[in-house]
């Protein structure tokens, strides 16, 4: 039987072969908790009564959803997750190690071919490196805890084939946005997403991470990339040489074909408040906005810090603008302080937050007020996103981002820039 990625990745998991709108319980090679969710599911567990979860090497906690502690409540949250890794020798990310994505994929917990799950709905990041990943609810990873598996339904695949090159200024955040228009934010429900087309060979993992984080924008389960030759340079940089890989048949049966062209992409942004509500960037072209968020486990790694170094090189921000920059994780700071970029954030008048989520999800750190207009690099702009529903949330690239701080209102990178695809 002829198989698309998913269907593949969940038949190695449940022992047998299936397809889509079967129900397998598949074995977890990977459990993902934060400081958000995972309280929660400690709390479901230990009401099990068991002495111990099912494999200790397989989970791993991560504390970024409100780090540094805000407050006594979550500091009391941090606590237990602490106390539980202790106990059981489970790996833990402390506060500062930076977003559970980005860590994730960073420190090499997951591998193409594998099969994950998070207690957060943005697990679907780790398909850049062709894993079937997806969020769960806490009370169902008690159950991944005290068991190892979890019951799926095979989701259907909707297979995207991007054709020709991106144009200067012109992101794979932009081709994501675009693709969600496409779809529409519940397009995609219980849907696998399969990234492929010419288009796809040049974007480097950084990217890619970009658009599987936001799969789940358009309702996807997962959105999955295909190994190539740049997902195993980037595996060889990590001293990780044996990358197994599964990609789809031929005569694999998709139960959509969408078909997009890359080069006809000018930057898009996501307008409030949906992530759907996608328009070119020429349209929103002046739109004042009071603050500008460069981070999340979207845009928040290295590639994006560089791309919007670049343009903020010499300048200063907009008087009435405040930059807030928070790279995704320990490691992207440590190398963006190397390379000189954190230097240009602040001469440029940015406030660089410390690695972890951030405003994102509106825990801390850089609350918009009443009536404010944020451009973000983000996933998400519904209302109450970022901790204010009285905010009005644009999304973009680290482009748009950079160019708009400069004046003050959504701006077009592109007279920032060079020709060629350096971004």
């Amino acid at each position: 039987m002829a198989q698309t990625i998913a269907e593949k990745i969940i038949s190695a998991h449940c022992g047998k072969e299936v397809k889509a709108g079967d129900f397998a319980i598949v074995s977890v090679d990977l459990a993902m908790i934060h400081d958000s969710t995972g309280p929660n599911t400690i709390k479901a567990f230990e009401r099990f009564g068991v002495s111990h979860p099912w494999d200790p090497l397989k989970i791993v906690i991560i504390l970024d959803h409100a780090t540094p502690s805000p407050n006594e409540r979550v500091a009391g949250l941090h606590t237990m997750l602490r106390d539980f890794s202790r106990k059981h020798g489970i790996k833990l990310y402390d506060s500062g190690e930076g977003i559970c994505h980005q860590v994730v994929v960073e420190k090499g917990h997951v591998r193409p071919g594998q099969f994950a799950v998070g207690t957060d709905s943005h697990t679907c990041t780790y398909g850049a490196v062709n894993a079937f990943a997806f969020g769960i609810g806490s009370t169902d990873m008690s159950g991944v805890f005290l068991t190892g598996k979890l019951w799926v339904k095979v989701p259907e695949t909707i297979k995207i084939l991007y054709t020709g090159a991106l144009s200067p200024g012109v992101t794979s955040k932009d081709l994501m946005l675009s693709t969600i228009a496409r779809i529409g934010a519940a397009g995609a429900d219980y849907k696998a997403l399969e990234f492929s087309g010419d288009t796809i060979p040049v974007l480097s993992v950084s990217e890619r991470l970009t658009m599987a984080n936001m799969a789940i924008e358009c309702g996807a389960k997962a959105g999955l990339f295909p190994v190539d030759e740049v997902t195993r340079a980037w595996f060889s940089g990590k001293s990780i040489y044996d990358v197994d890989s599964v990609y789809p048949d031929k005569e694999a049966h998709y139960c959509e074909a969408i078909y997009l062209d890359a080069s006809l992409l000018e930057p898009q942004i996501a307008c409030p408040h949906q992530v759907d509500n996608v328009k070119p960037l020429s349209e929103v072209a002046g739109q004042p906005v009071n603050t500008i968020f460069i981070g999340t486990c979207t845009n928040g790694r290295l590639e994006d810090l560089a791309q919007a170094a670049r343009i903020l090189d010499g300048n200063s921000i907009h008087e009435s603008v405040r930059l807030l920059v928070c790279p995704a994780s320990r490691e992207v700071a440590i190398q963006a302080l190397s390379e000189g970029y954190l230097e240009i954030f602040l001469r440029a008048g940015a406030t660089i937050l410390p690695p972890g989520c951030g405003p994102c999800p509106g825990t801390h750190l850089g609350v918009p007020g009443n009536g404010e207009s944020v451009l973000s690099t983000a996933n998400r702009n519904f209302k109450g996103r970022m901790g204010n529903n009285k905010a009005f949330i644009y999304l973009g690239s680290p482009l748009v981002c950079a160019s708009s701080a400069l004046e003050g209102k959504i701006a077009d990178p592109r007279k920032y820039l060079g020709k060629g695809r350096d971004h």
